[in-house]
């Protein structure tokens, strides 16, 4: 199978997520087929849910559409490194390949910080793609909080 990047999908979760006043983020799930099985961006501030980060939302909607706690195979797409929450998230999941845009210096969990997929308790470590529309994330995320100073 060729490879198709779904991170035009995950900008325009991310896009959605900021017209609602939540932090640009947004993630995308495909399975094996390359169907894209889910697609959410941040909820926090909607729902009130700290939890509501857009790569929990998507994985949890996969994992509905599976049936499963489980999405080996599956690739997640997110605009922004994942977080220490969204990181352990995705390796419980077992994601096959992560693929993220924009890096997280200040609260990243993949490639800074934590490194959570480095950690010797780190049950599963998915394949991990960086920089993927880095350029496009990055600036979206620097104009939403621009604008919020």
């Amino acid at each position: 199978m060729e490879f198709r990047s779904h991170m035009d999908i995950a900008l325009e979760e991310a896009r959605a997520a900021a017209l609602r006043g939540e932090v640009p983020v947004g993630a995308v799930v495909v399975a094996p087929s390359g169907a894209v099985v889910a697609r959410a961006g941040n909820r926090t501030r909607e729902l009130n849910d700290p939890t509501a980060h857009a790569e929990i939302l998507a994985i949890r909607a996969a994992c509905a559409a599976a049936g499963s706690e489980r999405l080996a195979g599956h690739d997640l797409y997110v605009t922004l490194e994942p977080c220490p929450m969204c990181a352990a998230a995705i390796s419980a999941a077992r994601i096959g390949r992560l693929y993220y845009g924009a890096a997280d210096p200040k609260s990243g969990g993949v490639a800074v910080g934590a490194r959570v997929f480095s950690h010797p308790q780190c049950h599963h470590v998915p394949e991990v793609y960086d920089g993927i529309a880095a350029t496009e994330a990055g600036a979206m995320l620097k104009d939403f909080f621009a604008g919020r100073r």
